[in-house]
């Protein structure tokens, strides 16, 4: 069998940088010179070609535009790579693992995230393992099927579900944690897949959809929070979604002000989804008398999505639906993975 082929996209971040010689300051290395870099590279069973951006960013400056260049990235290349490696900055990682599953439509191939805490050229780095496992994750396959065909973040020996992570952490290197979905894999002596949780690839033919809509807040509660910010917030111009931050199970305030408001402006067409501000568990909307008034309203109830992952989502679905009642049942089901759905009780 031929060695599969992994293509190597640097967008920028921490795990890009090495230390120049001339100027001991830190710099994005040559990805067209990656083997050099890295010659453990060279023991592995496939074969890669490396592309950067013209301009590395920092993930802090990632916007949906550049989802939309690095989806183009794949889409052209997709044909001719078995597997695709992503180098990301971590503090927006989350966010472009969750807009790139959602973007991407009937997955056939991995697409491994992956960065580092300390860069490529320093000596304690945590980026090389993390690469060199990435890559072998993305050039994973059996009987000619990829063993995980879907937008996945590797670090520091675990693989994620990409839409699940959150970045939990800014200084170890375990940065990330899937707090409600279980990991995929887990490196050591060997690389452990998790097959149970991991998607079946699609029978259908993969479709990248490029538009995402802006139009999204994020509104976090907080006691005391008062009725002149909610209302401000709540009129901001172009928000056609708002991301509710809730307490718990999807607890909020009972004060009839904060409810009139928010059901003025979810009559008004505004779509609101109830996230918990719990790293983990559930949103159950009627579970308690302060969650139940919020759907008697028509917000609607997040389950156990992560904040990063129902601010994509709901780009997505802004510019991908043609109505809202399209976009509140597709918020309610899962599309890749992104929630758990429990079953209908009859």
């Amino acid at each position: 069998m031929d060695r599969r082929r992994v293509l190597l996209i640097y967008t920028g971040g921490t795990i890009g940088m090495v230390r120049d010689i001339d100027s001991d300051a830190l710099i994005p290395f040559d990805f067209e010179h990656v083997q050099s870099q890295i010659p453990e590279l060279k023991s592995i069973d496939a074969d890669l070609q490396g592309l950067s951006f013209d301009e590395p960013i920092d993930s802090t400056n990632m916007t949906p535009d550049v989802w939309s260049y690095l989806l183009s990235v794949i889409e052209e290349n997709y044909a001719d790579f078995d597997g695709f490696v992503i180098l990301h900055g971590s503090d927006t990682m989350a966010y472009t693992a969750s807009a790139l599953s959602f973007m991407i439509e009937n997955l056939t191939k991995p697409i491994v995230l992956t960065g580092s805490q300390l860069p490529i050229g320093v000596i304690r780095t945590d980026g090389k393992e993390n690469l060199i496992t990435a890559i072998e994750i993305a050039s994973k396959y059996h009987n000619d099927i990829a063993v995980v065909p879907e937008v996945s973040v590797y670090f520091e020996y675990k693989l994620y579900r990409g839409n699940r992570t959150h970045k939990y952490n800014a200084e170890h290197f375990e940065a990330f944690r899937s707090s409600n979905y279980p990991m995929l894999a887990e490196a050591g002596v060997n690389v452990l897949f998790n097959t149970s949780y991991i998607q079946l690839p699609s029978e259908e033919k993969p479709s990248f959809h490029y538009d995402m809509d802006s139009g999204v807040f994020i509104l976090k509660l907080f006691p005391g929070i008062s009725e002149a910010m909610v209302r401000h917030v709540l009129k901001t111009p172009g928000m056609k979604a708002l991301v509710l931050e809730t307490f718990g199970s999807g607890n909020a305030p009972s004060a009839m002000w904060f409810l009139k408001l928010l059901a003025e402006a979810i009559d008004g067409g505004l779509i609101v989804l109830n996230v918990t501000q719990c790293t983990q568990g559930s949103v159950t909307q009627g579970r308690y008398e302060t969650s139940s008034a919020l759907q008697h309203i028509g917000v609607i109830g997040g389950a156990d999505i992560t904040t990063e992952s129902a601010v994509t989502k709901l780009m997505f679905l802004l510019a991908n639906r043609s109505s809202n009642h399209e976009i509140t049942q597709d918020l309610q089901r899962s599309l890749c993975g992104e929630i758990t759905v429990e079953p209908a009780v009859h």
